[in-house]
């Protein structure tokens, strides 16, 4: 259940009338419903120890949750910021990895309420999601969403997250900007990259790699440029998985 202030008054959804924990109760019972019905314990298993989680799987792959998201968003969309984020926590405190994976589909799917009063939301489900396959879906949808459409407003705080002690965030303002091809802030790329490069944690040295290797695509002469620069800095990791498109263009080590 999502945790509210008794002193407050109750939300209710611009949709019905509905108070918003009814509300989010009633999805919560028909995403564990749909995803019940489907559950494989066989296929659980082995997701679950591929993500190398104690967290329980139905074994519900993706295209078997697509049908639940678009029901799920069908017959609950959020008729304001105030249904938004309740709605996404309840989902994100069910106990399985699937009604993690809806939840964050479901962030995502409501562009309008992406917006950085919601920075707060996704630094908690970065910290309490703590790793990758949660994380980078934060990370490279709804946090480089702000930062591409608000970005005095959400570059602050990613500013502030590149020297945090949880290393989720971390990672998270490394990769904020795979995908963004054009529209990448090729300073801060490259000045992160900088800060996090002494780091020994394999999910910081992967991310550099990763976030160079993406932004090769759309400037390789630039990143190259960087990884030649700074050669005896860079983790045998993160030059491999960064000069992977462009193996020709820079220094070999």
């Amino acid at each position: 259940m999502v945790k509210r202030d008794p002193t407050r008054q109750l939300t209710v959804t611009s949709r019905d009338g509905t108070p918003i924990d009814a509300w989010v109760d009633e999805a919560r019972r028909q995403v564990h419903a749909a995803l019940a019905a489907q559950a494989d314990p066989d296929k659980a298993a082995r997701m679950q120890a591929y993500m190398k989680t104690e967290m329980p799987f139905y074994g519900v792959q993706k295209p078997e949750r697509r049908p639940i998201l678009r029901q799920l968003v069908k017959t609950y969309p959020p008729g304001s910021a105030g249904d938004y984020e309740p709605m996404v926590l309840g989902l994100w405190d069910l106990p399985h990895r699937e009604e993690k994976y809806l939840a964050l589909a479901y962030a995502r799917r409501f562009k309008k309420y992406v917006t950085p009063d919601r920075l707060p939301l996704f630094r908690r489900l970065i910290v309490e999601g703590a790793w990758w396959d949660l994380v980078d879906e934060v990370a490279t949808h709804l946090i480089r969403s702000l930062v591409m459409n608000h970005p005095a407003e959400s570059w602050p705080t990613v500013d502030r997250w590149i020297d945090d002690e949880v290393m989720w965030l971390r990672r998270t303002a490394l990769i904020c900007q795979v995908g963004a091809k054009e529209a990448t802030d090729p300073a801060r790329l490259y000045r992160f990259t900088r800060d996090r490069a002494h780091e020994k944690e394999f999910f910081i040295r992967k991310a550099i790699g990763w976030a160079l290797r993406e932004y090769s695509k759309t400037d390789p002469e630039g990143v190259a440029g960087f990884i030649n620069s700074n050669l005896e800095t860079l983790s045998g990791l993160s030059y491999r998985e960064g000069s992977r498109h462009i193996r020709d263009l820079v220094d070999p080590r």
